[in-house]
């Protein structure tokens, strides 16, 4: 019988995803740039609405947690997937400090964007989507390795 550290997945595998070499890290890196740059360009020409709970972004929320998601399917961890959430509410928080407050001076604006009481929230906020959407991902890629296990195993019988 295998014991539970054997059936278990290591805290490496779990936080940063399987190693699958320089592709993988290529994605890791990239992922949550191309989320923060999506997101702050989907609302800076208006694709995205400033709306949904006060204290949460809908549509940065939403295109963070379907881009974790995705990851998560593909087998990265659940580090990135906190990363990519944070990147997303980033990308609306730099949108709504640095072109939504034209009035203010650049560095009141900067400030702002880079309040320590603000990125923390940000890092709340991304923690538990981000876990959200890595259970979800991570339970979505294992139905469909049993399902095509089981399809598998039928056609071959």
């Amino acid at each position: 019988m295998a014991s539970l550290l054997d059936v278990a997945p290591s805290l490496r595998a779990v936080l940063l995803g399987s190693d699958r070499g320089d592709r993988g890290r290529s994605v890791r890196l990239a992922a949550p740039l191309l989320c923060f740059l999506g997101v702050l360009a989907g609302y800076a020409v208006g694709v995205f609405e400033v709306g949904g709970v006060v204290f949460l972004p809908r549509d940065a929320a939403v295109a963070g947690v379907l881009v974790a998601g995705v990851l998560a399917c593909r087998g990265e961890g659940l580090a990135v997937a906190w990363v990519t959430v944070y990147a997303a509410l980033f990308g609306y928080g730099a949108d709504h400090y640095l072109l939504g407050l034209p009035g203010r001076p650049v560095l009141d604006r900067m400030a702002a964007l880079l309040g320590v009481d603000g990125l923390v929230f940000l890092g709340v906020q991304a923690f538990v989507l981000g876990t959200l959407a890595w259970i979800g991902g991570t339970v979505a890629a294992r139905v469909v390795a049993a399902v095509r296990d089981r399809r598998s195993t039928a056609d071959s019988e």
